[in-house]
């Protein structure tokens, strides 16, 4: 009656929905525990029929709640029921690449499952020279091996040889995947010499790290005598099992750079001297019939492998030719394509000055051309001064500075500003700017020689600068890294910069760097193009290229900016990154406005999405700036952002301030919190002066002595707790 109910159900639907292929998938792997005679009281059936319940209940929709619901008993009837008849017939069946060194039993365990010699094996010399799929039913169920050549041992003078006999097997896995991977060790040569991670490493670069995440670790010769422990006493053989099990996981771990990676591990005997049960099945020293157990592992897999495939699951995995193990996360491409872009100026910089308050500074009256002149005091003038004397003549001088400098940006910012009104209407620059522009590059000064010290000295500026360049459009600079030890000086790369004008209104830049240390080797660089319509919008393109592992991730991104109103700009972006045979595509909005010269407000949102995924997020920011801004860059910033993906939301906030605590003395803190109680706290100190320099470094020290202090004290309360 159950059987009748369950198949009349099949027949209503046209096409069945998720949750009725689970629970005939559910039923089949009940009918194989049943077949191969194996309990549902095994840990591992328990877990896999509590996974097969969890997913049906996640894509269930609401009119199929009562059908995912389906108890284990009704399946558990319709089972023995389906399983008695021989009907329907049972039409399971999966495939196993096997990999592994030469001689560890690959081809032995093979003839072992079918219980009759179907490949080559000889104990003096490697077997199987080719790849071959060897296809045998075992009750009644069709099991296909991918046997492969044995991997030679990890040396020099084996790794091109290893390396072509994998790729072979990529190459023969583009034909058909294989439901799982059984990579074979022999467990009575493990010891605490043995290191295969040159070959580990090298089948991870070849299939990817995805590889291991459907990989059966397979220990043969696991009968072998134990030898006796350093203390003269017998090994125990499950101890002896867990560590050499945990020493192949510690190096697979290191391969792909993953610890949180667990693979299932079974025993295995081939000797036909091994013992066996009543049934002649062959034991191990645990008592474990092995075959049943490899069977049950095989199936188990399987079944998860085809619940993923019928739930659309991201974390169901492929085994074979693609050589992307990870894909990026959506919510990092998000926030890196919200990050405000710095437009291209017309002195073919970027420039990150906002030209609203310039605009707004230059209706008002000139400051520094009012100020009365001041007597600039020798030192020994100053050094009689009295201490309140020093510190007024300091402050007016300070005064000074930044109105000059806020004037010299007033007149580039009006000479620009210029520049552009008389291009849009069509008439010729002043004629400070033609005449400028026809007098072309400076030549190169050769600065006179100067006398060469006996020996080499590299704080003499001799054998550093012959000439003084003053046209050079490429700017080179070091890249310094503080926490450096390859160098004295840290620097481990060097950062390229150029930027020119292509044609009228069009504008190019180019920046690169390039960074190296003893392993690693990587590279990023932007390449954009603006065309600025006087008076109109401005359209951008670009592309970046940044290396991830050994590979190059590009990024394309274009833009449109326009300002709607003096202190409204609004901009719109696309992004297309492809990384492996995926692209993510992105789109965002963004709107800046600001208030008097002070005070600006920043709102931006956007979508990442692809590989069947995506991600929203947004943020939302305001900046109260310092009084002598642009000159001093001082603010207070509070920012708002929140990112969502899979219906998982994370809001954050970040607060953030510049301020310059002296003269020569500037400090930067910020600080952000998100709604899962994880935030940082961060402050930076620079300083010109003596004495702060060395109260930083008496409070780094005292803090390092303070964090010394309390671990020794939790160490010693640990002790006695003991």
């Amino acid at each position: 009656m159950g059987e009748d109910s369950f198949q009349s159900d099949f027949r209503v639907d046209e096409k069945p929905s998720p949750v009725v292929k689970i629970e005939a998938l559910q039923i089949t792997f009940l009918r194989l525990l049943k077949r191969f005679g194996l309990s549902e009281d095994n840990l591992l059936v328990s877990k896999v029929l509590y996974r097969i319940q969890l997913a049906s209940l996640i894509r269930a929709r609401e009119s199929d709640l009562k059908r995912a619901n389906l108890k284990i008993e009704r399946a558990r009837v319709i089972a023995a029921e389906q399983e008695a008849a021989g009907r329907p017939q049972l039409d399971f069946s999966f495939k196993i690449l096997v990999l592994g060194r030469t001689g560890v039993g690959k081809s032995s365990t093979i003839n072992s499952i079918f219980d009759q010699s179907r490949a080559a094996t000889n104990a003096f010399k490697p077997a199987t020279d080719h790849i071959q799929e060897i296809v045998g039913t075992v009750n009644g169920i069709r099991v296909s091996f991918i046997d492969t050549p044995g991997l030679l041992p990890p040396s020099p003078s084996n790794i091109r040889k290893n390396k072509k006999i994998l790729h072979s097997v990529k190459r023969y896995l583009r034909k058909q995947t294989p439901d799982m991977v059984l990579y074979f060790e022999r467990l009575d040569l493990i010891n605490t010499g043995y290191s295969d991670f040159p070959l580990l490493k090298l089948i991870t670069e070849v299939f990817g790290p995805a590889i291991w995440f459907n990989t059966i670790l397979v220990m043969t010769h696991s009968s072998f005598n134990l030898r006796e422990g350093t203390n003269g006493y017998p090994v125990n053989y499950e101890s002896f099992v867990t560590t050499c099990t945990d020493l192949v996981q510690h190096y697979i771990h290191q391969a792909v750079s993953d610890t949180k990676l667990e693979n299932p591990v079974i025993l295995v005997e081939n000797d036909p001297n091994c013992k066996t049960n009543n049934a002649g099945e062959k034991i191990l020293p645990n008592g474990q019939v092995w075959k049943s157990q490899l069977l049950l592992l095989c199936i188990c897999t399987k079944v998860l492998s085809d619940v993923n495939t019928l739930l659309d699951f991201e974390d169901s995995l492929k085994v074979g030719p693609s050589n992307v193990g990870r894909l990026p996360s959506l919510p990092h491409l998000l926030s890196s394509f919200l990050k405000h872009r710095a437009q291209i100026r017309h002195s073919g910089a970027e420039n990150e000055i906002d030209e609203v308050s310039l605009l707004v500074s230059d209706d008002e009256d000139d400051e520094y051309d009012q100020l009365p002149p001041i007597r600039i005091l020798t030192k020994s003038q100053f050094g009689r001064l009295s201490g309140s004397q020093k510190k007024d003549y300091l402050d007016e001088l300070d005064y000074r500075e930044t109105l000059y400098l806020k004037k010299q940006l007033i007149e580039e910012a009006r000479r620009q500003r210029e520049k552009r009104v008389s291009s849009s209407e069509g008439k010729a620059a002043p004629d400070d700017e033609s005449d400028n522009q026809q007098e072309g590059p400076p030549e190169p000064v050769l600065l006179p020689d100067m006398a060469i010290p006996p020996s080499f000295d590299s704080d003499c500026p001799i054998h550093r600068y012959r000439c003084l360049i003053t046209s050079e459009q490429w700017l080179a600079r070091p890249v310094l890294d503080p926490n450096g030890w390859d160098h004295d000086v840290s620097f481990d790369g060097i950062n390229l910069e150029s930027s020119a004008e292509i044609r009228k209104n069009i504008f190019a830049s180019v920046n690169g760097q390039m960074s190296k240390d003893k392993q690693d080797f990587s590279i990023q660089s932007e390449f954009a193009a603006a065309f600025t319509n006087p008076g109109g919008p401005t359209y951008a393109v670009g592309l970046d290229v940044q290396s991830a592992n050994k590979e190059l991730i590009c990024t394309i991104h274009s833009n449109a900016k326009v300002r709607n109103l003096r202190t409204n700009v609004t901009e719109c972006g696309i992004s297309v990154i492809p990384f492996g045979d995926k692209y993510f595509l992105g789109a965002k909005c963004e709107d800046s406005f600001t208030i008097g010269k002070r005070l600006k407000f920043n709102v931006n949102a956007g979508r990442m999405g692809g590989a069947g995924q995506a991600a929203y997020g947004g943020s939302f920011v305001a900046t109260l700036r310092g009084r002598d801004y642009p000159v001093r860059n001082e603010s207070l910033s509070l920012s708002m952002t929140v990112l969502s993906l899979n219906k998982e939301m994370v809001l954050s906030g970040n607060l953030q301030t510049d301020f310059r605590v002296s003269r020569g003395t500037n400090m930067s803190v910020s600080a952000n919190l998100n709604n899962r109680k994880m935030g940082q706290v961060s402050i930076k100190t620079s300083s010109s002066e003596r004495m702060e320099i060395a109260f930083i470094a008496l409070f780094s020290i005292a803090r390092a002595l303070l964090r010394r202090k309390r671990n020794d004290q939790l160490i010693e309360d640990s002790l006695e707790a003991r």
